[in-house]
């Protein structure tokens, strides 16, 4: 099935993340269709937080690349690297030279905790440190001070964990992934003897996984501390804890298993706190010198959840940085309708919505459509419900018909708007020179971690 006059449907794909990359496959998957996918990314390099956010010491979850790469070398596919939306092209571009496109956009902001003392020196968000160590061109030259013996990090989820696990192992360990060579570099010099992970609510709520721990708790270089009191489960988690759930029981077993362990004798510690909430950081001279934090009760709520409250008994952690992991937030697209409350895009199973109306050709995948939840593979399912609706729109007539909308014309205005575009080729060429890069010094890959360093590789390279 094609458009009226024969031609292909054409699709723009903003965004070559996980929900990007499924949103295609899921298109392609369809054999009566007809269709095309343009991927558009600002960056010159693919795979969004594949590349940019999962720890450089999980290299199994990153081998998720070779689905996307499959995709990559569909005919139908074409990548377009180094392309911003908003600065290189306007969604009017696109929507004028496209059937449907596609926001797969991420959340790229953080959340706030939105306490005192927040805005400190000192006191950054997780995931500027993320991308830093892992050479994202966002936050390749940001500086962390490393000098203290002690680290907050706000938050017990995925990225949390990642953070503490970096900021506590031996160097010489991630010197072999593909971390940032001047991370690494600055992780030697560390003087950081204690990372407190701080978390709100207690051990049955805790949303990480039995395997999660077990990392934690076997680094080369620190022991992972918790307490019993912490670790004990109040009557309402009791309840839950009774009734049955085996996901649950083997988190709170892993936990006071742990407790039951002791501080150690490992040089440095990685301190997991369980009901407590930062309620103000303290500065000394415009820098980060301390965090306050109360003792939370836990509530069980009519909807039958349970929330944490602060119990009025307050404790002063010394520390010389905060790290905030409190989650992801989407930010603004230009020209696209906004939830500011929520950080997402506003839709209906992916079509995107204008005071309530779907806007015809418009849709959302991945965080920005459902807000950041779920692993890599929860994009899968919300990327085909969103590409259900594209042809749905399709073959109901919804998408118009333009005969003028072809492949051709499209990489013709795109590399007429911006001239150092990145197609996929040229992404596999970098590709390999950064393995090469890294095997000189006996890592997986040195990433380029800016963007004029990846375009003048390029032009270096003789095809």
């Amino acid at each position: 099935m094609t458009m009226d006059g024969g031609r292909p449907l054409r699709v723009a794909v903003v965004g070559s993340g996980p929900s990007g990359f499924y949103a295609a496959e899921a298109l392609f998957k369809d054999a009566t269709l007809k269709c095309e996918v343009d991927m558009f990314d600002r960056l010159p390099t693919p795979f969004g937080l594949v590349r940019g956010g999962v720890a450089p010491d999980h290299q199994k979850i990153k081998s998720v690349v070779k689905v996307y790469e499959k995709t990559a070398a569909d005919p139908r596919f074409r990548f377009y690297g180094n392309v911003k939306l908003g600065a290189d092209l306007s969604l009017e571009d696109l929507r004028r030279r496209y059937d449907a496109v596609i926001l797969a956009v991420g959340a790229e902001s953080d959340r706030r905790m939105g306490i005192p003392g927040e805005d400190l020196a000192g006191s950054f968000a997780a995931t500027e440190f993320v991308g830093w160590y892992n050479s994202h061109p966002d936050h390749r030259d940001k500086a962390f001070d490393l000098s203290a013996e002690s680290v907050a990090v706000v938050g017990i989820g995925n990225v949390a964990v990642d953070v503490a696990r970096v900021l506590a192992e031996d160097p010489e360990v991630l010197a072999k992934t593909d971390m940032a060579d001047y991370a690494v570099d600055a992780l030697r010099k560390s003087r950081v003897k204690n990372v407190y992970m701080l978390g709100r609510r207690g051990p049955a709520q805790a949303a990480f996984s039995p395997a999660e721990l077990e990392e934690l708790g076997g680094l080369h270089s620190a022991d992972l501390v918790l307490t019993p009191e912490e670790t004990a489960l109040d009557p309402e988690s009791q309840k839950d804890y009774d009734a049955g759930d085996q996901a649950l029981k083997k988190n709170v077993d892993a936990l006071q298993a742990f407790a039951k362990r002791g501080p150690g004798s490992k040089a440095r510690k990685v301190h997991l706190r369980l009901c407590v909430s930062p309620v103000e950081v303290v500065g000394k001279d415009g820098k980060v010198a301390a965090v306050r934090i109360e003792k939370n009760v836990l509530v069980r709520q009519p909807d039958g959840s349970i929330k944490p409250k602060g119990s009025g008994r307050f404790e002063t952690l010394p520390i010389g940085m905060i790290l905030r992991s409190v989650g992801y937030f989407g930010v603004p697209v230009p020209g696209v309708p906004f939830d500011s409350k929520k950080g997402v895009i506003p839709n209906a199973a992916g079509r995107v919505l204008e005071a309530g109306a779907p806007l015809p050709g418009l849709y959302v995948v991945g965080w920005a459509k459902r807000g950041p939840s779920g692993l890599i593979g929860t994009n899968r399912a919300c990327s085909a419900e969103t590409a259900a609706k594209v042809l749905e729109d399709f073959r109901g007539k919804a998408l118009a018909a333009d005969a003028e909308k072809t492949q051709a014309a499209a990489e013709a205005y795109v590399r007429g708007k911006k001239r150092d575009v990145v197609s996929f080729a040229d992404w596999k060429r970098l590709d390999a020179a950064e393995v090469e890069k890294g095997k000189a010094s006996g890592k997986i890959r040195e990433k380029f971690s800016r963007i004029s360093d990846a375009l003048a590789a390029l032009k270096a390279v003789v095809v």
